[in-house]
């Protein structure tokens, strides 16, 4: 006798790594790949990543949503999902130490001016600039969410002056977090190095716009590794050529992939990376997931369900 079956949907995940990775905790499960769904109403649970809408029109036996990845912003205000079932985030170590990992690297790279000598080598030059110690640099890092409070942490071991800003109070050891909106202008204005790790809501979304941008000391570098749309990217791609924000390393974008014209493809400033800052690892992700689904089947609580209401 089975648990239930499970649908996957990704275009960017592995279906069979996925596969092995849950029937290894649960033998039992029956799992599917979209592709072969045959009546929807015998599907138990879902494991998707960016569901087209409609996907989970007829599934009326579904007890279980998880998500392939932490933000859950295509899961939220669907109309297609049938009322009362649990959504749950993916808060695997392995995804904050990648994302630690790499804000790490993107910071460091600003902080020791690499874009500089980057593009001096393409023009065959001999540039120097002085490196400044870590602690003469602010880094404020915009969301202490679990992504983000390793982030900020790690960074602050590596010696960074690191402010963190998020909606509630925070305690982050070695890190000066505020919070509240009536400070989030002030913070932004300290920041040599902006980083966003903010969830998307309806009261993040463009959050970061042109006002906001505009307070970034000239020069200021920016790296975003949530969601695009927490930024207006018209007024980041204008203050980059105008020299006002001095650098970015971005990994998300209003809209994705980025189209093929779009004048960021072309500054020399700015680092892209296709949305991988971080992502879900089947090997550390399957037990968590397979423990949710055997709490369901058992008519318990799932853990880590994300509150439709704030996106998160």
């Amino acid at each position: 006798m089975t648990v239930g079956t499970l649908v996957f949907y990704s275009d960017f995940d592995d279906f069979g790594v996925w596969k092995e990775a849950l029937l290894a905790h649960l033998p039992s499960l029956k799992i599917l790949h979209s592709h072969d769904i045959g009546d929807p109403a015998e599907i138990d649970y879902a494991l998707v990543w960016k569901p087209p809408e409609g996907f989970f029109d007829r599934m009326t036996k579904l007890r279980l949503i998880v998500n392939l990845g932490a933000g859950v912003d295509s899961l939220v205000g669907r109309g297609d999902l049938p009322p009362g079932v649990p959504i749950t985030r993916i808060t695997d170590p392995q995804m904050a130490r990648m994302m630690a990992g790499y804000v790490l690297f993107a910071v460091l790279r600003h902080a020791r001016d690499i874009p500089l000598f980057e593009q001096a080598q393409r023009s065959g030059q001999w540039v120097y600039r002085h490196p400044r110690s870590p602690e003469e640099t602010c880094v404020v890092v915009l969301g202490l969410g679990q992504l983000g409070a390793k982030a900020a942490y790690e960074l602050q071991r590596q010696g960074f002056n690191v402010v963190g800003w998020s909606r509630s109070p925070r305690q982050i050891e070695g890190v000066e977090c505020l919070s509240g909106m009536e400070t989030l202008d002030d913070v932004i204005g300290r920041a040599e190095i902006l980083v966003v790790m903010l969830p998307i809501t309806p009261e993040t979304h463009r959050i970061v716009h042109r006002e906001r941008l505009q307070k970034l000391p000239r020069g200021a570098a920016f790296i975003n590794v949530a969601r695009g749309a927490l930024v207006d990217q018209t007024a980041l791609t204008e203050l980059l050529q105008s020299g006002h924000i001095g650098a970015a390393t971005l990994d998300v974008f209003e809209k994705e992939p980025l189209p093929a014209g779009d004048p960021l493809w072309a500054m020399p400033n700015v680092l892209i990376t296709p949305h991988l800052a971080s992502v879900a690892i089947p090997s550390s992700s399957a037990a968590q997931i397979a423990k949710n689904i055997r709490r369901v089947s058992a008519g318990e609580a799932a853990e880590n369900v994300i509150d439709p209401a704030r996106g998160y």
